[in-house]
């Protein structure tokens, strides 16, 4: 069925190795409405033979490409719109339309084929049609996914393949569903508490850059008229505005090259287990990090055992989830073992990565035989405490960004008026 409600050809199966170019259409219906959908074949043409046979009367039919348009013309809009960054929230909703069908107990292809119907994004829309016909030809839907590191995480990629090793694909497809949309509601509030301060900090660098580089310079001009020597505080100020008047594009091609750098080096192994290992130490976000992993491994954990997976196979998800190597490394330590026969709260107090009160409660919940409830109160708890930090962060930015305005332009202030006050003296 297509998104507005008439009815959409069915796609059928590729037989081709290579997948056939997508087309997206618009078409009226017998009553004369419109709707639109995505469809995979050889030609143009094709399409509009298939669409007449579902007694649709196409109206416009192009390639979902890189390249023209079916029609001739070249869609610059269209383009860009299939190379920029999918959107989290849009691979959210699929994610949770997709586990909606597949719950329902459509097949995997035939979810797909509904979900291709429903997503808005054009980008979206393909990927998920060549994933669909990879495994029509064979391949499993984790495979299929991999292919596109960009859109979905190893994270992703890991939960769906223990999901269909398990048979329980539904339940992770919702779980993900679920992970993304609490990540895009924390960061929607980061944002929310960072908006202000981060204008403020905006607004106070145009301010400050245009004092040092077109003021500041201008009352050099006035000083050397005195013929008199400086204080120390307006030598610093004026050579400090002459080296932002000059070069101040060091500082952007700085700050990309650390970017740059820092990407490069957390995409490798040992990079990225070094970052995290730090993260964990710093005093101030250490803790916070700790919990934040904690809360994604433990609720996890906690919602696969409650759906019936078996304990390694959830505890093999759960790693993934955590979004910390170090972390990572002692949920996979620890399901050793549990492989061998011990217990999941001994085991993560072996490792020393997890806080004492998530592993007295893991205990707990094992010896009262409630150990998934108990896992997603550990959850419930490092998830408040996680939100109480951020509250208290946030509200300690603003007067920090006041304090340090108010510092340097106090400093430019006293360097100009330094002068001043000594040509004062020198004339009284």
């Amino acid at each position: 069925m297509s998104l507005h409600g008439g009815p959409a050809p069915t796609i059928t199966h590729n037989p081709h190795k290579e997948p056939m170019p997508l087309f997206e259409y618009s078409a009226l219906t017998d009553k004369g409405k419109m709707v639109t959908g995505i469809i995979d074949c050889d030609h143009a043409q094709a399409v509009r033979q298939r669409l007449r046979g579902g007694h649709l009367y196409p109206v416009t039919v192009s390639e979902v490409s890189d390249s023209h348009l079916t029609t001739g013309r070249f869609n610059i809009g269209r383009i860009t719109s299939l190379f920029k960054r999918i959107d989290p929230k849009d691979l959210t909703l699929a994610t949770r339309q997709l586990a909606t069908l597949v719950s329902a107990g459509f097949t995997l292809v035939a979810s797909l084929d509904t979900l291709i119907q429903l997503v808005e994004t054009p980008r979206l829309k393909q990927i998920f049609s060549r994933v669909k016909d990879s495994i029509e030809e064979g391949g499993s839907f984790a495979e299929s996914l991999s292919t596109y590191p960009s859109v979905f995480s190893p994270i992703y990629v890991n939960m769906v393949m223990a999901g269909e090793a398990s048979g329980t694909l539904d339940v992770v497809l919702e779980r993900l569903a679920e992970i993304g949309e609490r990540q895009l509601a924390l960061t929607n509030r980061i944002r929310a508490a960072l908006t202000y301060p981060l204008l403020m900090t905006s607004i106070g660098i145009l301010i400050l850059y245009f004092l040092m580089t077109i003021i500041v310079p201008k009352m050099a001009g006035i000083f050397d008229d005195l013929g008199q020597s400086l204080p120390l505080p307006t030598r610093i100020l004026l050579q400090t505005g002459e080296f932002l008047g000059t070069f101040w594009w060091i500082f952007p091609l700085t700050i990309l090259l650390i970017v740059t750098g820092f990407k490069r080096f957390k995409s490798t192994p040992k990079g990225a287990l070094l970052i995290d290992t730090l993260l964990l130490r710093i005093p101030v976000t250490g803790n916070l990090a700790q919990k934040v992993a904690v809360t994604r491994f433990t609720r996890t954990l906690g919602s696969l055992l409650s759906n019936g997976v078996s304990m390694l196979a959830a505890m093999d998800v759960a790693k993934n989830v955590a979004g910390n190597l170090v972390l990572a490394d002692a949920a996979a330590t620890a399901a050793n073992e549990v492989e061998k026969g011990g217990e999941l709260g001994e085991a993560m107090s072996q490792s020393g990565a997890f806080p004492l009160l998530a592993i007295q409660m893991v205990k707990v919940g094992e010896k009262s035989g409630k150990l998934e409830e108990m896992l997603v109160r550990v959850a419930n708890v490092y998830e408040g405490e996680v939100e109480s930090a951020l509250e208290s962060l946030t509200s300690m930015i603003e007067p920090i960004i006041i304090l340090i305005m108010g510092i340097t332009v106090g400093f430019i202030v006293l360097s100009i008026c330094l002068p001043i006050f000594e040509m004062n003296q020198l004339i009284g």
